[in-house]
């Protein structure tokens, strides 16, 4: 059952995924700016008030997001308690560890951008697992990603996470390929990246071609 909090919490984690209020977001979706105000989500006897699938629907169209990344944002903040079941290590001391020449290979992420399957190795994490559930690494190969990230770092990356303006992230698209790159802007339509190496281009790629997104919250360097 999903709860009254829950569906207000979403609605909440997307306007801020956007950089905006409530009523900056019902605004956006063509809807009377207070539908998602506190003050709205009770009735003058006590009874909770839900929002309608009609405004929801709205509010999944003007910012271009799907229903499967509305559902995840129903998770307390921090919370990964529904993972999914797969073949990689459970968390106790260390977490999952791939390859990022791996990481644009099939299999390994289900839809949410969580490990699945098989193929995993595992590396020690440098802080209580039990903080951030969750999360696993992705061991960098190359030197696209210099001077910031070497061949051989390790970064930890958390899916699911609130990505802002100046975060740095590890972006899959629906083609594969897996980079590390500093979000500058995200619009309802695109992302807007800047390369850590000065000698690889920026990029821009459409919200329909990113398969996922997760924030970078540490660097073995």
């Amino acid at each position: 059952m999903l709860s009254h909090e829950q569906i207000w919490g979403a609605i909440d984690r997307l306007a801020e995924r956007h950089d905006l209020t409530p009523s900056g977001l019902a605004r956006r979706a063509g809807l009377d700016p207070t539908s998602f105000n506190k003050s709205k989500r009770l009735s003058a006897d006590g009874r909770l008030r839900w929002p309608s699938t009609e405004s929801i629907a709205k509010v999944l169209d003007a910012t271009s997001a799907s229903m499967e990344q509305f559902l995840t944002f129903m998770r307390p903040a921090g919370s990964f308690s529904s993972l999914p079941e797969g073949g990689f290590p459970r968390q106790g001391s260390s977490i999952p560890l791939l390859g990022f020449a791996q990481a644009g290979a099939g299999g390994f992420f289900d839809d949410g951008g969580f490990p699945a399957g098989q193929g995993w190795d595992v590396v020690e994490f440098p802080a209580a697992p039990s903080q951030k559930a969750g999360v696993y690494a992705l061991e960098v190969q190359g030197e696209s990603m210099m001077p910031l990230y070497r061949d051989g770092d390790v970064l930890i990356v958390e899916p699911g996470a609130q990505v802002r303006r100046n975060d740095r992230v590890v972006v899959k698209t629906r083609e594969g390929e897996v980079m590390a790159k500093v979000l500058l802007r995200q619009s309802p339509r695109s992302i807007e990246l800047m390369s850590l190496n000065p000698e690889h281009p920026n990029r821009t790629i459409e919200l329909s071609d990113v398969d996922w997104i997760a924030r970078i919250i540490w660097a073995s360097q």
